[in-house]
């Protein structure tokens, strides 16, 4: 079991989270509190992957000001992903949930990609907002530079960084957005 603590760096909060392997695959879970757009949030998370590291599901719960979320999120065995029951298309490809208000997931990818030094790869995960809980396409794109450090891209967003790492895989830095305490 390992896990890590995180300070938001752009708004008030935190993120803390936690693995730990689970029924022949991998649990992810953690909560994040922060300010959201000027309203508090609490958002609880938890990623369900095989062992492969492949996201089997994931759940996201809890509020921002005075909405409520709850967003179940399935990815079946033959790529097709929904959220609360609901089918998403065009994600058949995907094989990684990222949720958008936590560095936690990166682990997931990166440890099922597990690039060495020098190896680069683009991928395109199903990533999701959790104040509307719209599940969509991001692309991304991964070049490990040293044993512990990862150039990141996001072309969609446009944002660029070198990513450092925990020795057991979590984010330590994430420019501008997250800082690893523990």
């Amino acid at each position: 079991m390992s896990g890590a603590l995180w300070r938001r760096l752009d708004t008030p909060g935190h993120d803390a989270c936690r693995l730990a392997p689970a029924d022949g695959g991998w649990r992810l879970h953690g909560t994040a509190v922060l300010l959201h757009e000027g309203e508090p949030a609490r958002l609880d998370y938890h990623v369900r992957c095989d062992a492969r590291w492949r996201t089997e599901r994931g759940h996201i719960r809890g509020f921002i000001g005075a909405r409520a979320l709850d967003w179940r999120i399935v990815r079946e065995p033959g790529g097709t992903w929904s959220v609360n029951g609901a089918a998403v298309p065009g994600l058949e490809g995907c094989v990684d949930l990222d949720v958008g208000f936590t560095p936690a997931t990166n682990l997931t990818l990166m440890r099922r990609v597990a690039l060495a030094p020098g190896q680069a790869a683009e991928v395109t995960v199903a990533w999701i907002d959790a104040p509307d809980g719209v599940l969509q396409p991001l692309p991304q794109r991964y070049e490990r530079r040293s044993e512990h450090t990862y150039r990141y891209e996001s072309p969609t967003s446009g944002y660029t960084a070198l990513l450092e790492m925990t020795p057991a895989g979590f984010i330590r830095r994430y420019p501008g957005l997250w800082e690893a305490l523990a």
